[in-house]
């Protein structure tokens, strides 16, 4: 006997409409969109039901793991934590972003610790421990020493889905202003203004010696094992001309108009952080992403370092204007399903996946920011399979 379930009276939110009616499913699967009420099943009240959320960077499963500076939780619960904050915030499918490559800041550990982070999420994910459904995105500072040797180690998992090649050497790419990187690293105590100079000055030299073999070697194992590659804050033509060569399909975070026009016309999709949408910018005085919307080059949404972000910068983004909530909802939906070859889930239609969420969107009060209010999203049921995690 199939399970099956009734989503009703809701404005369901489909590729390219937003009807007011039911979808069933059954066994996993949906089977029928309809823009009538049904009588019977689980009635949401007038609520939006959408596609889950199909998350491709992530950095938090790393803050759940070192809560503290040196400090480290269990792996296995820091994991579960970690995934039980990102269903809440309307996701079903998750690409953990998980950084390879000790820098000279980073201790003697880091390369252990990555390994037994990526052991973690695979081991979680395998034993049926988590709401959302889990893979890796291997994030690979190319300018250190190990990065290879860790991949090497890592990137067999079959949970490895994305692998971006990152060189965050200052005074280049998201970087270019060495002032913002000085900011950032004496904020976060990671060096005094004392050592900073010195810093930079051994990540230029790392960078010259091992960027470009590096990014070579790394490219050639992800093309290897076909693993979708991202170049991570291209700035320039010639960046972009560098992934093409290497075989990039993806453009994530460019710092720059001129790099996302130029990834676009090579034929990849541009990912920015739905963060930078939120704030109005980007953190590091890049290109905001609501600009790259502005100009029809903006594909995918990703949390970058806040959870709850691209359901809201979907929802602001409708109440703006700049979108209909369907193309809003491509953002952190379809576009990334499809990026990383997961076909079967990001849309509501028969045949796909119940991976399915219920938000209430709770109309906020004007501000000087938002004068017309912005409705607030929030998540009220998170069904994965039809079975509901959240």
């Amino acid at each position: 006997m199939s399970n099956e379930t009734v989503f009703t009276n809701a404005r369901v939110v489909l590729e390219d409409q937003v009807i007011f009616g039911s979808v069933r499913v059954a066994d996993g699967a949906i089977v029928e969109v309809s823009d009538t009420v049904a009588t019977t099943g689980e009635d949401l009240r007038g609520d939006f039901l959408m596609p889950g959320i199909v998350e491709v960077h992530t950095d938090q499963v790393e803050a759940h793991f070192q809560p503290r500076p040196k400090r480290y939780w269990d792996p296995i619960p820091a994991v579960i934590a970690h995934d039980a904050q990102m269903a809440a915030s309307g996701m079903t499918t998750v690409l953990d972003a998980l950084r390879i490559g000790t820098g000279p800041t980073d201790g003697n550990n880091m390369a252990k610790n990555a390994r037994t982070l990526i052991d973690a999420v695979v081991h979680a994910a395998e034993s049926g421990l988590l709401r959302a459904d889990h893979f890796v995105h291997l994030r690979c500072e190319v300018s250190t020493p190990d990065v290879v040797d860790v991949f090497d180690e890592v990137g067999a998992h079959d949970r490895v889905r994305m692998v971006s090649l990152m060189d965050h050497t200052p005074g280049q790419r998201q970087y270019a202003d060495v002032e913002a990187f000085r900011t950032y690293m004496v904020g976060k105590g990671r060096l005094t203004n004392e050592q900073f100079d010195a810093h930079v000055a051994e990540l230029h030299r790392l960078s010259a010696q091992y960027a470009d073999p590096h990014r070579r070697l790394m490219a050639e194992r992800a093309t290897a094992r076909g693993i979708m590659m991202a170049a991570h804050d291209d700035a320039t033509q010639a960046h972009v001309d560098e992934g093409v060569a290497l075989g990039v399909g993806i453009s994530e975070f460019p710092t720059t108009a001129d790099a996302a026009r130029a990834a676009r016309e090579a034929g990849q999709l541009v990912v920015m952080g739905a963060p930078n949408i939120v704030r109005g910018g980007s953190h590091s005085g890049n290109v905001a992403a609501s600009d790259l919307l502005a100009l029809g080059l903006l594909d995918i949404l990703s949390s970058d370092y806040v959870p709850a972000s691209p359901l809201q910068a979907a929802f602001l983004l409708f109440a703006r204007g700049d979108v209909s909530l369907p193309e809003a909802t491509r953002l952190i939906s379809a576009n990334p399903a499809r990026a990383v070859g997961l076909d079967d889930r990001g849309t509501i239609e028969p045949g796909k996946r119940a991976d399915l969420i219920r938000v209430h969107a709770y109309d906020e009060a004007p501000t000087e920011q938002h004068p017309l209010g912005v409705p607030v999203p929030i998540v009220r049921g998170v069904w994965r399979e039809g079975t509901r995690v959240a």
